[in-house]
């Protein structure tokens, strides 16, 4: 039922041969509980770029299917992403099967609260702020984005958002888990048991149809496609073929499109041998080489 957790020699694998020109600071606690998913690290352009004035701001969250996975992984892709001009907040978060997505979701809101009163220390603009994440990531950053427009899906999670939705200037989407309906596909290679787990209980009657049921209007709160409206900001999506949610993200490419959201999208094919699920972390590839390229373009568009 759990994605496998990226080892050591994975993380190490990914974030070989340092980025130059940017400084790091790691492990900031963003609540103050002193907690280890309570870490935040900050990514920032050393030198003449950082003293320009205030940057564009990306917040990233990592995925791992809500059970696995830590913001070290990504270090080298955040660094990247710096280099061109970005202050960037990589962070983790409280995870299933040890806590529900209300607590996911509520360590996202205190991150961005922590963004809005500290980021400008570092030379970032909390008025230009864009999400991004990959996999469980993505749905993480799109349902937090949803939240600050939504008041009905805030409440829901008792959020008080701390992002006002004018700071949100857009979203960034690799691999993203955004339509849940997915799950409910005859023959989907993920269970319906990642919804149970993120729940706050599991109820009875375990794989009856009023099971099925429930776990469907369940899934519409954990679902950023039905929340993400005409008053959602620009959003890139990086999907491809070989990836098991790429249904779930052309049909909310097609989605946003019916509400009039601008969307970049880059879709590979299957021929595309480098583009398995949450490639964009490994930046060896051409393909994740040709997502930084385009992907900067759009938050230098969308934050200008």
């Amino acid at each position: 039922m759990y994605m496998h957790a990226i080892s050591k020699g994975e993380q190490q694998h990914l974030n070989v041969d340092p980025v130059a020109g940017v400084l790091q600071w790691h492990d900031i606690d963003f609540v103050g509980d002193h907690i280890r998913w309570h870490r935040l690290d900050v990514i920032a352009p050393d030198g003449k770029r950082a003293a320009e004035g205030q940057m564009p701001v990306y917040v990233y969250f990592h995925g791992g299917g809500w059970t696995s996975g830590d913001k070290a992984s990504l270090t080298k892709y955040c660094a990247s992403q710096a280099a061109f001009g970005l202050v960037v907040v990589n962070l983790n978060y409280r995870m299933a099967p040890h806590f529900h997505l209300g607590h996911v979701l509520e360590d996202a809101n205190a991150a961005l609260g922590w963004v809005g009163a500290h980021i400008g220390e570092f030379g970032g603009d909390a008025r230009r702020i864009v999400l991004g994440g990959d996999s469980a990531g993505g749905q993480i950053s799109a349902l937090t984005a949803a939240a600050t427009f939504r008041p009905e899906l805030a409440e829901h999670y008792a959020l008080n958002p701390a992002l006002p939705a004018n700071s949100l200037k857009g979203l960034v989407q690799h691999c993203s888990i955004v339509d849940f309906s997915v799950f409910f596909d005859k023959g989907f290679v993920l269970s319906l048991n990642f919804i149970r787990m993120l729940l706050p209980h599991d109820g009875n009657g375990k794989g009856n149809w009023k099971e099925k049921h429930r776990l469907r209007e369940e899934s519409h709160y954990m679902s950023p496609i039905e929340w993400l409206d005409s008053r959602c900001p620009p959003v890139f999506i990086t999907t491809s073929e070989r990836d098991f949610f790429y249904s779930s993200n052309m049909n909310f490419i097609h989605r946003l499109s019916q509400h009039g959201v601008p969307v970049d999208s880059l879709v590979y094919g299957w021929k595309s041998a480098n583009t398995e699920h949450t490639w964009q972390q490994n930046f060896r590839y051409p393909e994740s080489q040709e997502v930084y390229g385009r992907m900067q373009s759009f938050i230098r568009r969308v934050t200008a």
